[in-house]
């Protein structure tokens, strides 16, 4: 039976419809699926941007930053006038702007380990659009023990990186089992990073994001692209189960994120 898309919506993602691996049913999977994106910023923008444009039916954004003028030469769903206002409603006007199929839920806050797991329970997919790593290691943790597939991705100077895990083994923790000590890798607002590399990674999250919803094609679960813009390169590593994971291993010491410390290098909680 043919999926019940109105009119508009035969219109607006008929370029999808006609596909014969997408079509009408996949179009409606699409809309019938919740994604939370964790960030509103460089990579947050085209994923929001593109996801919305889609029709992925339920967008959640998390961010408790304010637009700044610096944000602008890259984070494209905010503008001059933006400066200011809480990212999470920029980002929300721009996607009910773009879509008015969306639904989009505000979460004016910082993902932490009091609420990451309410949070993540509420969506079928997740998006790791952080510019940090403690919140790439609760992304992680929260995702890997509910068994929801994350995207991740991070970006520096001309450098970017992006992978998927559906879950299942391994994880995020596999290929980084903790986070590199403060102060050696510095930061976008540090070092700098090329205005258009977000959109480059951030398409790439919003691409597997799209395949997943629809259960189409092979996801980089188990593979990770890095991407450098100024050779114009990409390199594929492989990602292995780590048996001794903290969190997805044989004998984990992760149960919950209370388990956790995401701060410093992102280890076992102490006591």
């Amino acid at each position: 039976m043919r999926p019940d898309l109105d009119p508009e919506q035969l219109d607006r993602y008929s370029r999808h419809i006609i596909m014969n691996d997408v079509g009408p049913e996949g179009q409606a999977a699409l809309l019938d699926t919740d994604v939370l994106v964790v960030g509103a910023g460089g990579l947050g923008a085209p994923v929001l941007q593109y996801l919305a444009a889609a029709g992925i039916g339920r967008l959640g954004i998390v961010d408790d930053d304010t637009v700044e003028r610096s944000n602008l030469q890259r984070q494209v769903i905010h503008g001059d006038d933006d400066v200011g206002r809480p990212k999470v409603d920029s980002a929300a006007e721009f996607v009910t702007g773009l879509n008015p199929d969306v639904t989009v839920d505000r979460h004016e806050l910082r993902l932490a380990r009091e609420n990451a797991t309410d949070l993540v329970a509420d969506y079928d997919i997740v998006v790791d659009a952080s510019d940090n790593f403690a919140t790439r290691f609760l992304v992680n943790d929260a995702c890997t023990l509910s068994g929801t597939p994350f995207s991740h991705g991070a970006i520096f100077q001309f450098e970017g990186q992006v992978t998927t895990f559906s879950g299942d083994s391994p994880c995020y923790r596999c290929l980084f089992p903790e986070a590199p000590p403060e102060g050696t890798v510095p930061d976008c607002a540090t070092a700098g990073v090329l205005g258009v590399l977000p959109g480059t990674i951030g398409c790439m999250q919003a691409t597997e994001v799209v395949k997943l919803a629809m259960d189409y094609g092979e996801t980089l679960d188990g593979r990770l692209i890095a991407y450098d813009a100024a050779e114009m390169s990409f390199e594929e590593v492989p990602v292995a189960a780590n048996p001794d994971c903290p969190v997805c291993g044989d004998d984990p010491a992760i149960a919950s994120v209370a388990d956790a410390s995401y701060e410093g290098r992102c280890s076992l909680a102490e006591d």
